[in-house]
This record gives structure tokens, C-alpha cells and sequence, in this order.
């Protein structure tokens, strides 16, 4: 397995001050399903890490629903810095 670096989108010192904040939060979530999805490509069968994969992927979809109902400026201004896609609504 071949490991690539993730290219840190927050600066050391964003890091280092903002550690509880939601876009760290998104941030670190990001950064965890991509290197579990990274694992998956050669791991096909690990179903504990498609399981851990989801919660996350769970975990993140709730913060980032937290924070474009609380301040849809700093939700957008996340998604573009991550560059991940912004999440439809879902009509019942």
C-alpha cells in the first residue's frame, strides 16, 4: 500500500487554535474518510473499515447540516476549502 500525503487545507496555526471548532471538526473527519477510503482500493473485504468509513461519513454529514443551518456563509466558505460537494435535501 502506497501512502500520499493529504495536503493539510488549515494552516498549523488555524490548527492549533481552533481545535474545537466545527470546520476543524469537518476537516479532521475529511481527512480520515479519505485515508480509510485510500485503504479500502486494496482492501476490498474489511468490512470494519467500511463500517468505521460510514460512521464518519455520518458523523461529518451532521456537522456540516449543523453548521449551514447555523451560518450558511462559513458552511460555504467549508466546502470550497475542502472540496467536497454540498449535501441535496431531501424532499419526503
Amino acid at each position: 500500500m502506497v501512502k500520499t500525503p493529504l495536503i493539510s487545507v488549515i494552516s498549523q496555526e488555524e490548527k492549533e487554535k481552533n481545535r474545537g471548532s466545527v470546520e476543524f471538526q469537518v476537516f479532521r473527519f475529511t481527512t480520515k474518510i479519505q485515508r480509510i477510503s485510500s485503504h479500502l482500493k486494496f482492501h476490498r473485504k474489511d468490512y470494519l473499515s467500511q463500517r468505521g468509513l460510514r460512521r464518519l461519513l455520518v458523523k461529518r454529514e451532521r456537522l456540516l447540516s449543523y453548521l449551514s443551518k447555523k451560518d450558511g456563509e462559513r458552511y460555504e466558505t467549508l466546502i470550497d476549502r475542502l472540496g467536497i460537494r454540498k449535501s441535496e435535501t431531501r424532499e419526503i
